[in-house]
């Protein structure tokens, strides 16, 4: 299931991040579902209306994030705010990522709202990180993709930001595995941590390790960086440069979007 050619409309895709409010039941929640469903439509708007390619919803509010499997709360929240931005923007792909770790969880609010695909921050392998010992579980993810019938393609992480490997660990190999035993549909390289700059040689590494995989550049996005990241990676996770002064929380700016849309396609 790795041809993702019929997924985006751009050879190089930017893919914009909606990183959720605290949602009802996390420590931080503060409002009710209807104005964090309001504030995600908003975003949602912002980043379509001004040329990105996809998007993908995060729970990010959430922290601190459980290790694996969320509540079923959190699920139910997940799926109406997904549901309502694919009703809005039909032709968009949507993405899920359920923080930290909850591929199931993940791979079953995409595939009853029709998302097009998710999330995983360690697929295969496992990595040690602030919610402990983070195993990957491709082996129950594409078993259960099965069981649902679904067609919702599988991003995974290779090194994980805000996480480290718990065993000697080679960045080639670890994507190996990934695409071509954990079945992956595409991976995704990021810098240290939410933000943090997404090294090249690391990019490089990976698509030469697998290079009939989409590789993405997942975390540190700039438009000054842009065009350079994507000469090695087939496109771009894009979340808190997007943001109102760059700060991750904060709403999605217009100007930036068609900022970083225009460096992307002046190259």
């Amino acid at each position: 299931m790795h041809g993702l050619e019929e997924l985006f409309n751009h050879p190089k895709p930017i893919i914009g991040v909606v990183h959720l409010l605290p949602l009802i039941g996390s420590p931080k929640s503060s409002i009710g579902l209807a104005e964090i469903r309001s504030r995600a439509l908003s975003d949602s708007a912002s980043l379509i209306n001004n040329g990105i390619d996809g998007i993908i919803i995060e729970n990010y509010g959430d922290a601190p994030y459980l290790p694996d499997q969320v509540e079923v709360h959190t699920v139910a929240s997940m799926t109406i705010i997904a549901h309502e931005i694919h009703e809005h923007f039909p032709e968009t792909p949507i993405g899920i990522n359920m923080l930290r770790n909850d591929a199931r969880s993940a791979m079953a609010v995409a595939t009853v709202t029709r998302s097009s695909f998710i999330r995983i921050n360690v697929h295969t392998g496992g990595m040690l990180a602030d919610q402990g010992i983070l195993q990957g579980k491709a082996h129950d993810t594409l078993r259960y993709r099965r069981t649902l019938n679904s067609d919702v393609k599988i991003f995974a992480d290779i090194a994980v930001k805000h996480a480290a490997p718990i065993a000697d660990f080679d960045l080639r190999t670890s994507a190996e595995d990934t695409f071509y035993r954990g079945l992956a549909d595409a991976l995704i390289v990021t810098g240290l941590g939410t933000g943090k700059h997404t090294c090249y040689n690391h990019l490089r590494q990976v698509k030469d390790a697998v290079p009939q995989a989409r590789v993405f550049a997942g975390s540190g996005v700039t438009a000054d960086e842009i065009a350079n990241l994507l000469q090695f990676a087939d496109g771009a996770i894009v979340g808190t440069w997007l943001k109102r002064g760059g700060v991750t929380t904060n709403e999605v700016d217009e100007n930036r979007v068609r900022v970083i849309v225009e460096a992307r396609d002046e190259n």
